[in-house]
C-alpha cells in the first residue's frame, strides 16, 4: 500500500519550493496525485469615516491577495511535470490560513504534507499546523524549515506511549515502516504509562509481520523533556523520520500549557508523520 492522494498545503512561495522539493520524488515514486492548496484571507469590511465601505481599501486588499495567490499557485504550477498527477485549488476564508481551507479536500486524501513553520521567518506565514492535524482526520507529513530532505525513509523512529493517537500514528505511516530498512519503537518514561513495555514489544510483533525490522528502546528521561529525548535518538541513530501521535492532550491545553506534539512540531530538524 501506498499513498496515492496527498493534499499540500502551501501558504507561502517562499515554503512552495522546498515542499515540493521533499514532495515530487515521493509523488514520483508512489505514482501520487498531489492537489496543491492555498487560502488567502476574505477582504474585511473597513469603513470610511461617514461610515460607508471602503471600496478602494477592499479593492487593494483582494487585488493583493489574488496577486498571492496568483504567485503560489504558479510556483506550483511550475514544479509540475507533464507526468505529475496534479490539479490547484485556491480558497478564501475569514482567516486565510491554507490549513483551514484545506479541511474538506485534506479529508479526502491519503496523507497531507504541511512545511514547519519557520521561526526566523520575519513575516511569521505559515499554514496553521494545529488545524491540519487536530482537524483534518487524516495523517499529517511535517516536512522541517531547515536541513537536508530525504526522498526515501530508511531509518524509521516511532515515539510510543501506548494512546490511541501513538497507535493510530504507527499504523498510518505503515506504507514507510513497510519500505523503511530499520524501524525503532522508542518509549520513554514507561512506567508513567502504565502498559506502555508490553505494547510496544506486541507493536513490534505487528510490524514484523509486515516486513519491518524492528527493535525497542527504552529511556528515562532524567528530568529532560520527552521531545529531548525523541531529538537525541534521532541524533544517534541517524533517524530519518520521527512518527508520533499527536494531542494525547486536547489542543488547547497544549496551547496554553506546552506539550511534547508542539514542541516536537516547532524544533523537530527531519520530517515529523504525526496522526490523531
Amino acid at each position: 500500500m501506498t499513498f496515492k492522494t496527498i493534499a499540500v498545503i502551501l501558504q507561502t512561495v517562499e515554503e512552495t519550493d522546498r515542499v515540493l522539493d521533499f514532495l515530487l520524488p515521493v509523488a514520483a515514486a508512489w505514482q501520487a496525485h498531489i492537489v496543491g492548496i492555498h487560502a488567502e484571507p476574505l477582504p474585511v469590511d473597513y469603513s470610511s469615516g461617514i461610515g460607508f465601505p471602503d471600496v478602494g481599501v477592499i479593492q487593494a486588499a483582494t487585488e493583493a491577495a489574488a496577486q498571492r495567490t496568483a504567485a503560489v499557485a504558479g510556483a506550483f504550477a511550475a514544479r509540475m511535470g507533464s507526468d505529475q498527477s496534479h490539479e490547484w485549488q485556491s480558497h478564501s476564508n475569514m482567516t486565510g490560513d491554507s490549513a483551514y481551507g484545506a479541511l474538506s479536500l485534506a479529508r479526502c486524501a491519503d496523507l497531507v504534507v504541511v512545511a514547519q513553520r519557520d521561526p526566523h521567518s520575519p513575516s511569521g506565514d505559515g499554514a496553521n499546523l494545529d488545524s491540519a492535524i487536530y482537524e483534518s482526520g487524516r495523517p499529517v507529513l511535517v516536512v522541517p524549515h531547515d536541513g537536508a530532505l530525504v526522498g526515501t525513509f530508511a531509518r524509521v523512529l516511532v515515539s510510543w506511549n501506548g494512546s490511541r493517537e501513538a497507535a493510530r500514528a504507527a499504523f498510518d505511516a505503515l506504507p514507510l515502516i513497510e519500505a523503511a530498512e530499520t524501524v525503532e519503537i522508542l518509549t520513554v518514561d514507561p512506567e508513567a504509562h502504565p502498559g506502555s513495555t508490553e505494547s510496544a514489544a506486541a507493536l513490534a510483533g505487528a510490524l514484523s509481520r509486515h516486513g519491518a525490522s524492528v527493535t525497542v528502546t527504552t529511556s528515562q528521561s532524567g528530568g529532560s523533556s520527552v521531545d529531548e529525548i525523541v531529538q537525541g535518538r534521532v541524533a544517534e541513530t541517524g533517524a530519518d523520520l520521527v512518527v508520533l501521535g499527536a494531542y494525547s492532550h486536547s489542543w488547547l491545553r497544549e496551547l496554553l500549557f506546552g506539550g511534547v506534539t508542539r514542541s516536537v512540531l516547532q524544533s523537530m530538524p527531519i520530517a515529523t508523520f504525526v496522526s490523531r
